[in-house]
């Protein structure tokens, strides 16, 4: 079909696939532990219905040994055709309503600007939508063999890779199209070939064996709680840059994001600057970050005037490309395990080590994805980098290391504000996502 055919009837299915979209974002499905289990299964089931109509006639929530059950279905194209596996997820992130939302997190709502707003509207219910469209396109019969994949728990602890490593057989194929993406801009098309990695540990500081008088021991007996805040400091330089010894560290080679795009996405407060050196994409998808994304202390609500004997922390380090995982995990084990003050003790507890993911490049099905995106999208496709991570990817490699990964979706950087308040999907961007993904199977099935 030739392109602008595609694109019309493209076109012309796309007030369906966004009532689709609304409806499941309309559905809460937390997978987090502590959130209800209905809606997740709820939104499994509804998935589940969808993918049947357009035309994954065998679809089938699969049996696995915990958790909430992925959604596999095959369809088989003409005889010797590629297979291509598609994936997305379902599950979304909570959404609190102290984010700062200015709508309904599960009432799909349409502002001013045309996107739809919504939790999971990008992340990853976008993704859904926008394979349901490519379906859709081929009146449910593809012109290769397809295999599609949706994970119910990519945002909290995953059982996919389990699931893929106990049933490699599902997913042999020619090409990963992961759907969980997105340009920096949306109507600017790239291509994602590198994530970072991330390792993550709890550290605990000890400095008493019980709580004491603020007023009467404050001055002499060392706080954990300020032991701690120290220990987190050391953590990075002046500049904001992590300062772990023996953590590796690079430069990105491809296209760059403008610090203004970065800004509109990342709006800082008045007076607050940026962190680290180089370049935004140097610092986004080419160089380590750290976090302490939790801290266990008495809440201001519970103070009294006593020095805390103990305070903890989870600490988060994103690692890039074609480092060590396990290694990158010691080295900021040992930095925390030798640089608390005053003798306090330390206690480190490991808790994940995901490997970054660098795309293999060179293969003829990631040719056609760029050549598919670069019609859809009218211009030409750059590369980048993400700051997050997806440690299913290098799973699927070790289960079927021949394939290609297209890396793509309607996410976009600048605007969609995924797993924070007010997040939001441009409409448009998923049209032409579909159309990528149509043109991209066209392509295929023509190479035979």
């Amino acid at each position: 079909m030739p392109a602008t055919s595609m694109a019309a009837k493209v076109h012309d299915l796309m007030p369906g696939v966004i009532e689709d979209l609304k409806e499941l974002i309309s559905i809460p499905s937390i997978a987090f532990p502590g959130y209800p289990e209905e809606p997740v299964h709820a939104m499994a089931q509804r998935t589940l219905e969808l993918v049947q109509e357009a035309g994954f006639a065998d679809a089938r929530l699969m049996d696995v040994p915990w958790g909430y059950p992925p959604i596999y279905g095959e369809i088989a194209g003409p005889p010797g055709s590629p297979v291509v596996v598609l994936y997305a997820h379902y599950d979304v992130q909570p959404a609190a309503v102290s984010q700062g939302w200015t709508t309904e997190p599960f009432m799909p709502t349409v502002k001013d600007d045309g996107r739809i707003y919504g939790r999971g509207a990008a992340d990853d219910k976008s993704g859904i939508a926008t394979h349901l469209g490519t379906l859709r396109a081929f009146d449910g019969q593809p012109p290769v063999t397809l295999r599609l994949i949706l994970e119910g728990m990519e945002e909290t602890e995953s059982n996919l890779e389990e699931f893929v490593e106990a049933h490699p057989e599902l997913f042999q194929c020619d090409l990963f199209v992961v759907c969980d993406m997105g340009n920096l801009v949306a109507g600017e098309p790239v291509l994602t070939t590198a994530l970072r990695g991330d390792v993550s540990c709890t550290v605990t500081v000890r400095t008493l064996d019980h709580p004491l008088h603020s007023g009467v021991f404050g001055g002499a007996a060392p706080d954990a709680m300020m032991a701690l805040a120290r220990l987190l400091s050391s953590l990075v330089d002046d500049a904001g840059e992590v300062a772990v010894e023996g953590v590796t560290t690079g430069t990105w080679e491809g296209a760059v994001q403008s610090e203004e795009s970065f800004r509109d996405g990342a709006p800082l407060l008045d007076g607050v600057s940026l962190i680290g050196t180089g370049t935004i994409s140097d610092r986004l998808w080419a160089k380590p970050s750290i976090n302490a994304i939790g801290v266990d202390i008495t809440s201001i609500k519970d103070s009294s005037n006593v020095i805390h004997p103990a305070a903890s922390a989870k600490i988060s380090m994103r690692i890039v490309p074609g480092s060590n995982p396990e290694a990158e995990l010691d080295a900021l084990v040992a930095h925390l395990e030798t640089h608390a003050p005053w003798g306090a003790q330390v206690e480190v507890k490991r808790v994940k080590a995901a490997p970054a993911f660098l795309v293999p490049g060179g293969g003829t099905a990631v040719a056609a994805a760029r050549e598919a995106m670069t019609e859809a999208f009218g211009m030409e496709v750059s590369e980048v980098g993400s700051g997050g991570s997806i440690p299913l990817l290098q799973t699927l490699r070790e289960a079927c290391p021949a394939a290609e990964f297209a890396l793509w979706g309607p996410e976009d950087m600048d605007k969609s504000r995924i797993h924070a308040s007010d997040e939001s999907v441009d409409p448009a961007e998923i049209e032409r996502m579909v159309l990528a993904q149509a043109l991209l199977l066209e392509k295929l099935g023509a190479q035979g």
